[in-house]
C-alpha cells in the first residue's frame, strides 16, 4: 500500500468504489465506476457511478450532480477506473475533465481496455492543470471488476462455478433429487449472483432432470441469459428454458454439426410450432464432448463477459479438468447423505503433488450454510 494516499483518500475511494456496485448487473460488458468529487473543504459535492451500458459514465454523472460548480475549484476527483480517453457510445471522459478546475485527481486502476489503458491518465497528466494519482486501493477496485479485468485480457468470459453439497460431498440423492441441499438464504444468495452476471449455464443433465428457469425470482435484477450444453443437440423442446418469457435469452452449445445445420435456416424453423427462439451456436467436438475452451472463445466473441455455472458433477468436473474455470463458490450444507451423486469426480488429479490449490480463500457462513470462496 503506497503512503502517497492519505486515510482520506482511502476513505473517499472506498465511498467510491461501494458506489461503482450499484452498476452491478446493468453495464456489461462495461466495467463497474464509481466517482466522488470532494471539495477543498472535505465535503462532497458531487458523486455518480456508471449506471447502464451505453448510457453516461461515472464522472460524468458526478460532474452533473453538481449543483454550486464553484466548489470543483481546487476540488479532488476520485474514480475508480482511469477515465476514458475514446469516443464511443459516450464522449472521453478524460477530455471532458479538462475543463474543469479541480487540484487534484485520485485514480484506482488503469483501464486494461486496449482503447484507453493508460491514455486516459496521459491526457490529465499532460495538461498539467492538476496533480494526478493512481493506485488508490487498486486491489479492491481490481477484484470489483473481476470479469471485466480477465475479458480484456483473455477476450473469454470470466466462468464462476457454483456449487451446493452435504457435509460428506453429495449434490443430489442417490434417487437423483437435489431439493434442497442448501438452505433458504444460500439460495438467495445465487439469485442475487444471477442478476449480476452476463449469463448461467449448465448442462445437458441438469436442464433436464431439474427443468430449472435460471432466472432471477427471489430478488430484483437483471435477468440474464442461459446458455445450455447441449451436445448431442437432443434435449426436448418443452423445457423451461426454451419455452418460457425469456426464451430469447437463452443459447444452446452443440458440436453436432448435422442437426446444428438443420436448425440454421431461420425460414425452416419459422413453419414449426415449437420454433425455438433463442441462439444455437456450434462448437467444436473434443474427446467425444463439447470442446469447453472453444464454447468460451465464442461467448466472448458474443460479448458475454461472465458465467455463472451452475453445474452437476458432470459439467462441473469437466469444466475444471479443462481449466475453464477462474472462481469458485461451494455451499457446504450440515447435512449428511451417505451416497449419490458427488459434486466432483475425474478432474485430473491423481496425485497429491497435482493438487489444486484455491488462492484468495475465504469462508462466510449463510444461514445455516457455510459458503467457500476462493479463486483458480
Amino acid at each position: 500500500m503506497s503512503n502517497k494516499f492519505t486515510e482520506d483518500d482511502f476513505r473517499w475511494m472506498k465511498q467510491a468504489i461501494e458506489l461503482a456496485d450499484r452498476g452491478r448487473g446493468y453495464v456489461a460488458p462495461n466495467p463497474l465506476v464509481g466517482c466522488i468529487i470532494v471539495s477543498s473543504e472535505g465535503n462532497v459535492v458531487g458523486e455518480g457511478f456508471h449506471e447502464r451500458y451505453g448510457q453516461a459514465h461515472a464522472e460524468i454523472n458526478a460532474i452533473n450532480s453538481v449543483r454550486d460548480k464553484s466548489e470543483l475549484i481546487d476540488a479532488t476527483m476520485y474514480v475508480t477506473l482511469e477515465p476514458c480517453s475514446h469516443t464511443g457510445k459516450t464522449p472521453s471522459c478524460a477530455k471532458e475533465i479538462l475543463d474543469l478546475p479541480l487540484k487534484r485527481i485520485v485514480i484506482g486502476m488503469q483501464d486494461p481496455n486496449p482503447l484507453v489503458n493508460g491514455e486516459g491518465v496521459a491526457i490529465l497528466k499532460k495538461s498539467n492543470r492538476f496533480k494526478v494519482e493512481t493506485g488508490c486501493m487498486e486491489r479492491e477496485v481490481r477484484r470489483q471488476n473481476e470479469a471485466f479485468v480477465h475479458y480484456m485480457r483473455f477476450q473469454k468470459p470470466f466462468v464462476t462455478l457454483k456449487i451446493a453439497q452435504t457435509v460428506d460431498g453429495y449434490v443430489a440423492a442417490p434417487d437423483g433429487n437435489s431439493k434442497w441441499i442448501s438452505c433458504e438464504e444460500s439460495r438467495k444468495k445465487v439469485h442475487e449472483w444471477r442478476s449480476y452476471y452476463d449469463a448461467v449455464m449448465v448442462g445437458r443433465n441438469t436442464a433436464q432432470i431439474d427443468n430449472p428457469n435460471l432466472t432471477v425470482r427471489h430478488v430484483e435484477g437483471r435477468q440474464p441469459r442461459r446458455i445450455v450444453i447441449d451436445g448431442d443437440l437432443s434435449l426436448p423442446a418443452n423445457l423451461n428454458v426454451f419455452t418460457d418469457q425469456h426464451e430469447q435469452k437463452t443459447i444452446v452449445l452443440t458440436h453436432n454439426k448435422e442437426k446444428y445445420e438443420q436448425t440454421a435456416d431461420p425460414m425452416l424453423q419459422l413453419l414449426k410450432s415449437d420454433y425455438f427462439r433463442g441462439e444455437t451456436v456450434l462448437v467444436s467436438k473434443k474427446e467425444g464432448h463439447t470442446d469447453l475452451n472453444h464454447a468460451m472463445e465464442l461467448l466472448g466473441e458474443m460479448q458475454i463477459t461472465s458465467i455463472l455455472v451452475e453445474a452437476g458433477s458432470q459439467l462441473a468436473s469437466a469444466m475444471i479438468k479443462d481449466n475453464v474455470v477462474d472462481k469458485l463458490h461451494v455451499f457446504i450444507a450440515p447435512k449428511l447423505l451417505g451416497g449419490g451423486t458427488r459434486s466432483l469426480l475425474g478432474v485430473g488429479r491423481d496425485r497429491m503433488e497435482d493438487i489444486l490449490d484455491l488462492h484468495d480463500a475465504n469462508w462466510e457462513q449463510v444461514g445455516s450454510d457455510m459458503l467457500l470462496t476462493g479463486y483458480f
